[in-house]
């Protein structure tokens, strides 16, 4: 695979994107001048001796404490070691990736005072897939992500573990231990590298399962024989919501030239589908928005250079800010958090209404021969539990709060607490979308010989490949983690909206 050019300060989506799929990434050799001058400007302010925040003092609450210069190599130590307090599982290797890609794209353009060598190595970590085993919970999400950022720099001076092909091993044993300059454990783990990461790999998890509940929401419109007439694109042109929009004219194509759709538009006695599937414009192209908005700030932060304080080559200044603190990523993965959940529950009503014979005109729980066999009453309920789980989970991280480091750091984001539950949300829409792929290809089933358009039809026979129809009961647990396993997919190869479109 070739490296992928990392831009500091110009990636784009598409790059973090390629980065959390497992790509490689080089940096763009033009930001070696600026990080030269960043380390020579903080070399030059400890010249003058003079006290500077993070570089020879003590940190957040022991600000005021003036460090030695003889002390300063084990201020840096230290303030890794002692940071480095994080509990929990670990982060899922591509978050890992993705966190070393974002910290290495912020110290590179050469406003955090780090020399050459550091940066060389967090490039050599992403370039040999040397991950850091970091645990999943101590970040409250302002000051930085210093708990689990603190565990990723710990790897890169010798301490703790790493990850290397699948296997956990000690850090010394497959890096050459760093010793940090003044400055750069400072600048290693303060910023919001942990909440970004975890943000956006919700974010293209999140445009994955969009993109599949399109498919799955036009497959279950055919299955009750719903109208697309709810889609045409003059409706919502009057609205004006560019993703509702797209969103209608994605359905409206999906279903094109369907022989099932043909068979009922005329005499069809129901004058309305439910909202469930009347509404699939409004409600997904609500949801496309939040994600749409979501990507723009997640792109923007991380681009961005958020650590503390920063270093101003051309006048010799630190100055000392915020903008470690988290609140565009805490507000972003919460806009996330509730179109994950939406999206599930559209899901969801669609599936309870497909089993229900007096909304769908199919056979009870989509079985041929109901009462002797349940069919698909009890993935219903799992579907139901799935999104009330999600509903849970997405009540707002960023109106948390709670004072850390005796009150200095008296206003917290809750970043990593709103971002590190995406990826668990996002599991349990894709086993609701997963259920609804088998219910919607299984109420096609019921009106043989007529087939769907030939894009759906594509989509039916993906799953059929697998699963069979389901014609007596059987064990249901199989069936649903093969239809969940190709929902992620499910997407690929339709001209379908996306965070980017």
């Amino acid at each position: 695979m070739t490296p992928l050019p990392l831009l500091p300060g110009r990636a784009t989506l598409a790059d973090w994107r390629a980065i959390y799929r497992g790509a490689t990434a080089v940096l763009d050799p033009g930001c070696a001048e600026a990080v030269a001058a960043s380390a020579a400007a903080v070399e030059a302010i400890l010249a003058r001796h003079e006290p500077v925040y993070g570089i020879n003092t003590g940190f957040g609450k022991l600000a005021s404490v003036k460090i030695g210069d003889a002390d300063l190599e084990t201020l840096q130590r230290n303030i890794v070691l002692s940071h480095a307090a994080g509990v929990g599982e670990p982060v899922p290797v591509p978050v890992v990736r993705l966190m070393v890609g974002l910290k290495l794209a912020s110290l590179a353009q050469g406003a955090s005072g780090v020399r050459p060598a550091t940066i060389a190595m967090l490039q050599d970590m992403l370039a040999r897939d040397v991950i850091p085993v970091i645990p999943s919970q101590g970040s409250v999400g302002a000051s930085g992500d210093l708990a689990p950022l603190a565990h990723m720099a710990a790897a890169m001076i010798g301490v703790g573990e790493v990850i290397v092909g699948g296997e956990r091993r000690p850090a010394a044993n497959l890096l050459e231990p760093l010793t940090l300059g003044p400055k750069e454990g400072l600048a290693l783990l303060n910023g919001t590298q942990f909440s970004t990461a975890h943000a956006l790999a919700g974010l293209f998890e999140a445009e994955a399962l969009f993109r599949a509940a399109l498919v799955t929401g036009a497959l279950s419109t055919e299955a009750a024989k719903g109208s697309d007439t709810p889609f045409d694109h003059r409706i919502h042109v009057l609205r004006g919501h560019k993703s509702q929009i797209d969103v209608a004219d994605a359905l409206r194509e999906l279903m094109a030239g369907s022989a099932i759709r043909a068979s009922h538009r005329d005499n069809d006695e129901r004058v309305q589908d439910p909202y469930c599937l009347r509404c699939q414009p409004q409600v997904m192209g609500a949801c496309l928005d939040l994600l749409r908005q979501a990507g723009a700030t997640l792109e923007t932060e991380a681009n961005g250079v958020t650590d503390n304080p920063l270093i101003f080559a051309e006048t010799g200044e630190a100055l000392s800010g915020g903008n470690f603190h988290a609140e565009p990523v805490a507000f972003a993965a919460d806009m996330i958090a509730l179109a994950l959940c939406e999206i599930g529950s559209l899901a969801e009503r669609r599936v309870a209404m497909l089993v229900d014979p007096a909304l769908s005109g199919l056979p009870a729980f989509l079985t041929p021969r109901p009462g002797l066999n349940s069919g698909f009453m009890i993935p219903q309920v799992t579907a139901a539990a799935l999104v009330s789980e999600n509903k849970q989970r997405a009540y707002p991280a960023s109106v948390d709060s709670i004072p850390t480091s005796a009150n200095q750091e008296d206003h917290v984001s809750m970043a990593a607490h709103g971002a590190r539950r995406l990826l668990a949300m996002a599991d349990n829409l894709a086993a609701v979308l997963g259920i609804e792929y088998l219910a919607a290809a299984q109420g096609c089933d019921f009106h043989a010989p007529l087939a769907s358009s030939e894009a759906l039809e594509r989509a039916r026979v993906t799953l059929r490949a697998q699963v069979p129809h389901l014609d007596e009961d059987r064990h249901f647990a199989p069936d649903m983690a093969l239809a969940t396993g190709l929902v992620r997919g499910l997407g690929d190869g339709f001209e379908l909206p996306g965070v980017s479109g």
